[in-house]
């Protein structure tokens, strides 16, 4: 996954979709819906399971414990195969697993003739329903944000079919199993097995090229989804015509 994604629609679709009977006990309201093109260290929506029910954080996107601050950037990732017995994220794992909301996410793909360009693509699921990534985080409840508060969006290797766009991908749940992720005490055997196996399949999900705007985090626009189509080579008889 290589550090963008899109989240453009209202908190309620994808409250609706998880869990429509859920309680919320606390809505910190999102920045502005239409976020088309979300960027690392920028404030993200995050929805954390309580005893008592759900409770929607912003916090930023990015983390590193205590000790490892200053000493190289903040990971936005991680590995699914070795977060839960990672030195480096013990303090989110399991106890701070989230959801982060979203609607697709961007990867970029080298040209073969020329490793110096690549082309974005954009991928999502093919019923272009809501996604919930599974995440770990560490969120100070209320509109101040903590001092070390950050999310990671956990990624798995791309099965066959997606591999070639990227050879890692976020692990999107499903709607239950997302809420089974927030479950409050779940035993971290479990969350485990959630994040190795309930993935969504890669058949789920459709690529598609687009523009190269979306590079420029201060793009924003509806139109950074857009498909761009690629023209076909003339036939051999057109070329000198």
């Amino acid at each position: 996954m290589c550090g963008r994604y899109s989240m453009y629609q209202p908190m309620e679709v994808y409250l609706r979709e998880l869990a429509p009977q859920q309680l919320v006990i606390s809505y910190v309201e999102p920045e502005p819906a239409s976020r088309y093109n979300i960027a690392p260290s920028t404030r993200v929506p995050v929805i954390v399971g309580e005893s008592a029910g759900l409770r929607l954080e912003q916090v930023r996107w990015g983390w590193e414990p205590f000790w490892a601050k200053g000493k190289r950037p903040p990971s936005i990732n991680a590995r699914s195969e070795t977060v839960a017995t990672s030195r480096f994220f013990k303090q989110l794992w399991p106890q701070g697993r989230v959801l982060v909301p979203a609607n697709g996410w961007y990867e970029w793909v080298k040209d073969a003739q020329d490793p110096k360009k690549k082309q974005p693509y954009y991928i999502r699921l093919k019923d272009r329903a809501p996604m919930f990534f599974a995440g770990l985080a560490q969120v100070t409840p209320g509109l101040a944000p903590g001092e070390g508060d950050g999310v990671v969006i956990i990624t798995d290797a791309s099965d066959a079919g997606m591999v070639d766009i990227h050879d890692r991908r976020p692990v999107v749940l499903g709607p239950e199993a997302a809420r089974q992720w927030l479950e409050y005490g779940l035993e971290a055997a479990q969350a485990d097995e959630l994040m190795r196996g309930a993935g969504r399949a890669v058949a789920d999900f459709e690529w598609y090229r687009v523009g190269p705007a979306v590079g420029n985090v201060r793009n924003q626009g509806g139109e950074l989804i857009d498909e761009v189509v690629v023209p076909p080579l003339p036939e051999t008889g057109d070329l000198f015509d």
